[in-house]
């Protein structure tokens, strides 16, 4: 049995819809494939090899930190294997297996042939930024960093923004109207200037930006959830459970939720693209991660204060553009399944 016959006919309808859409089913492909070889980035772009076979064992440097005595060396700190002397002890009696990018986002190439930042050769496909890092490396690194942070904070703002747009709309009356109040004031607040202040207040890390930034980007999503759930409160199923006595946690949960979800799936994707859009321009204007992390805003920056090396702001720009096209197509693919016009469409009937 096909994964798929286990959904439900209104899911596998709108399963159709999708994957009739090239652009939408090609994107999410693409994404995905990217993403999964960012997750793996440790073992595509690293200064540590993979593997290391000497004087006849089998050494993994990934997972164990090796001291430079177990190489022949003298010191019983971790080994180095860009050394040339560790690497020619170690060849003259073994051998190592790079990852296809021997540079990991912070690996300084103390070797170059050109001044930093070098142009794109053999040896650094991208080139390098003004620090010598090869850029390459950095951007694998910074996907990984930008979709994983916007992953998180999707879900804390879904999570927020379903709670208190459910309970405004479910509830309605004076919870309704003190809570549309408090949330125009609050989203009149100039957001950038706010996250820049605050950014400025603490030292700058991932979970410092997670935090600032969730206080203000589940606020779009209040809107859709709290119409839904008005819309909703007064369908005759939802009745007829008040009516019975359940209580209204399990009504909101179990009757109104997966309504307001439809509408609310369909703007995750625009969500996404705005956490990492706002996470690149923190970091381009200095107030993002701490400096030294791979960051996409940092190498928009590299970019504007290098124009002399085109390849960075062309890296940049080209990353961001695939990056966010694709997230766009996947999203509108999302809102063409819940459309209830094109599952019609795709189905010729509205009652099959």
């Amino acid at each position: 049995m096909a994964l798929t016959d286990r959904f439900s006919p209104i899911a596998r309808r709108r399963l159709a819809v999708f994957r009739g859409n090239p652009r939408a089913r090609v994107s999410l492909w693409a994404f995905l494939a990217l993403f999964v070889v960012s997750l793996g980035a440790e073992l595509v772009a690293n200064d540590t090899p993979l593997l290391v076979h000497y004087q006849g064992d089998w050494y993994a440097p990934l997972v164990v930190d090796y001291p430079d005595s177990e190489f022949g060396g003298f010191l019983p700190t971790p080994a180095d294997y860009r050394d040339p002397y560790t690497r020619e002890a170690i060849e003259a009696d073994g051998w190592l297996l790079w990852p296809p990018i021997p540079f990991s986002y912070d690996t300084l190439d103390q070797a170059l042939d050109h001044p930093a930042p070098s142009p794109p050769s053999a040896r650094h496909w991208l080139g390098t930024d003004d620090q010598g890092r090869d850029v390459l490396a950095r951007v694998i690194y910074g996907f990984r960093l930008s979709v994983v942070f916007a992953l998180v904070l999707t879900a804390g703002s879904l999570a927020l923004g379903v709670v208190i747009g459910g309970v405004q709309g479910y509830f309605g009356g004076k919870v309704d109207l003190i809570g549309q109040r408090l949330i125009e004031i609050w989203s009149g607040l100039p957001v950038l200037f706010l996250l820049i202040i605050l950014a400025s207040l603490v030292e700058p890390n991932l979970w410092w930006l997670l935090g600032i930034m969730l206080l203000f980007s589940w606020l779009g999503l209040v809107d859709v959830v709290r119409a839904e759930f008005l819309r909703a409160r007064n369908l005759e199923y939802v009745r007829a459970a008040k009516a019975m006595g359940l209580p209204s946690r399990i009504i909101m949960r179990r009757h109104v939720l997966p309504n307001a979800m439809v509408a609310t799936l369909t703007f995750i994707p625009f969500l996404f693209t705005g956490a990492i859009t706002t996470l690149t321009a923190l970091d381009f204007l200095g107030f993002g991660l701490p400096p030294g992390s791979p960051s996409l805003g940092e190498l928009v920056a590299q970019g504007k204060n290098n124009l002399q090396a085109p390849w960075l702001g062309i890296t940049a720009f080209l990353t961001l553009a695939v990056m966010l096209s694709l997230l766009v197509f996947i999203g509108e693919g999302l809102r063409d399944a819940f459309d209830p016009r094109h599952i019609q469409h795709a189905t010729g009937s509205p009652h099959e």
